[in-house]
């Protein structure tokens, strides 16, 4: 594993400026340790193809804390990351707002081990991973509509990741999806099946990644009602038969 001292955190530090963010020290030393148990784990367990530091502090912190451009990320909030994977965005979200109150929930549980690993070594309070698919959880006397704000940086088509997620926001609350394509034509497909589970369109926000071409696009998604008690549809369905 590497070293901490050999780690030169200043491409995240300069990435972040340009979001109008700074790292205390032990924030800096959080992303390091974080970066570490990434690659430390990596090794034997499917994680991430990005293991490069310099590429790990762009494709994936910086992009995790994007989400500054979208909204108000310093107010208290109860938030659920779903599909974490290896707990993108919901961890450097936590590292950089203590004020967020966090799930992240992923449906391999090897992962969860992995982030639990992670929440233990930094010591980060509020936060916790559970172990289960989104449908799962999603039931009335679970944590539907329990959040703020759900996230996701899953790879699914906009109809589907709106069925898994809305459903977790309460009324008033958010949703957003990290794309990394312009997505015009699938939010167009998408309108009918997010009304449909009680969200509207909002606003999208284009931009670069700091330090890179990367195109990004964050798609928010406001919730104005209820969603029907049917939705989530039972599991596997909103992958395989996305509501049109």
């Amino acid at each position: 594993m590497n070293e901490t001292n050999n780690l030169d955190i200043s491409i995240l530090e300069h990435a972040l400026k340009e979001f109008g963010l700074s790292l205390n020290e032990e924030q800096k030393n959080a992303f390091i340790k974080y970066y570490e148990l990434l690659v430390e784990w990596n090794s034997f367990m499917n994680l991430t193809a990005i293991t490069d530091f310099k590429e790990v502090c762009i494709k994936h912190f910086a992009d995790s804390l994007s989400l500054c451009q979208a909204m108000d990320c310093t107010r208290t909030m109860q938030v659920i990351d779903i599909g974490t994977g290896a707990g993108f965005p919901g961890i450097p979200l936590k590292i950089m707002y203590p004020n967020m109150e966090i799930v992240l929930l992923d449906s391999l549980g090897k992962r969860v081990k992995f982030l639990n690993e992670v929440i233990n070594v930094l010591h980060l309070d509020g936060i916790r991973a559970i172990h289960g698919r989104a449908e799962d959880y999603a039931k009335p006397d679970s944590l539907r509509e329990s959040f703020d704000l759900c996230v996701s940086r899953a790879v699914a088509n906009l109809s589907t990741l709106s069925e898994y997620c809305l459903p977790y926001v309460k009324v008033g609350g958010r949703f957003i999806s990290y794309k990394s394509e312009k997505i015009s034509e699938e939010s167009v497909a998408a309108q009918h099946a997010i009304s449909l589970l009680g969200g509207v369109i909002e606003q999208q926000k284009e931009f670069t990644l700091p330090e890179s071409d990367i195109y990004r696009n964050l798609f928010i998604i406001e919730k104005v009602k209820e969603t029907p008690k049917k939705y989530p549809r039972k599991a596997g369905l909103p992958a395989r038969e996305p509501l049109a």
